[in-house]
């Protein structure tokens, strides 16, 4: 894959303070988000939960589509996704912005769609885990497209984090919706391969020894060019030889008879 590269930026001091505005969005964001999740979690007690849920196989269950993803079942479960989305909503926010934003539809959407599709009749469906999965899988997966410095790094940081993810996708605990884990995950696989040049490239600094690579490798370039033998349609020809004509008929007498 070939993405443009810049090889160094234009400005230091502003290339920093774009970056910052940049954690410091995502962060809101994600903080945004978090707080939101706290105030459904304390409105959940003047209504039913679960009819807002995300209910496998049934037609009134796909409004948990939309809803799902903000409810929550308990405080240590709110608890918990609020802190994965808080880190994992700034880590890919802040390094890949665009890819997030175009991504999170896919993510909120194919999380419920795993547990409609995969969970069992009769069950309820809830939390924002099916999201964090999705981001998780986002970063991890698009540090494997791109391989440049900053989506390397963000891989390996959603890895030492949330690396247990890769498990939770099939079923170990009873009660977790290991459903909506595996379809959060697909989506960010699918979301990564489609939005992976959403994002440019970061200005790559160039090292001293980077310099003198290229510029021993031109200089041995043009000592080959110096001692290589010319084509031999581009040595000078020194005599030519005259041009004779060609497919001439040359005349005979006719044959005479005695």
């Amino acid at each position: 894959m070939h993405l443009p590269v810049h090889d160094d930026p234009p400005d230091p001091h502003a290339q920093r303070m774009h970056d910052r505005r940049r954690v410091l969005r995502a962060f809101n964001a994600s903080l945004a988000f978090v707080l939101l999740l706290a105030a459904v979690f304390t409105a959940q007690k003047g209504f039913d939960a679960g009819a807002w849920a995300v209910t496998p196989h049934a037609v009134e269950g796909l409004i948990g589509l939309l809803t799902g993803p903000v409810l929550h079942g308990s405080f240590a479960h709110v608890t918990a996704n609020a802190v994965a989305l808080l880190l994992l909503g700034t880590l890919a926010g802040s390094v890949y912005p665009r890819a997030t934003l175009r991504a999170l539809p896919l993510l909120w959407l194919g999380s419920g769609l795993g547990a409609w599709l995969l969970g069992e009749p009769g069950t309820h469906h809830l939390g924002a885990s099916g999201v964090t999965h999705g981001l998780m899988f986002l970063v991890f997966t698009l540090g494997l497209l791109r391989r440049d410095r900053p989506a390397i790094a963000a891989a390996m940081i959603a890895f030492f984090l949330y690396g247990g993810m890769l498990l939770t996708v099939l079923p170990q605990e009873p009660g977790v919706s290991w459903q909506s884990h595996l379809g959060g995950a697909l989506a960010g696989l699918v979301a990564a391969w489609l939005f992976r040049r959403s994002d440019p490239l970061p200005p790559r600094k160039r090292y001293s020894w980077e310099l003198e690579e290229e510029l021993a490798a031109e200089a041995a370039r043009a000592e080959r060019e110096q001692f290589e033998p010319v084509s031999p349609r581009d040595v000078p020809v020194l005599w030519q030889r005259p041009s004779e004509p060609t497919g001439v008929v040359l005349p005979f007498p006719p044959k005479r008879s005695d």
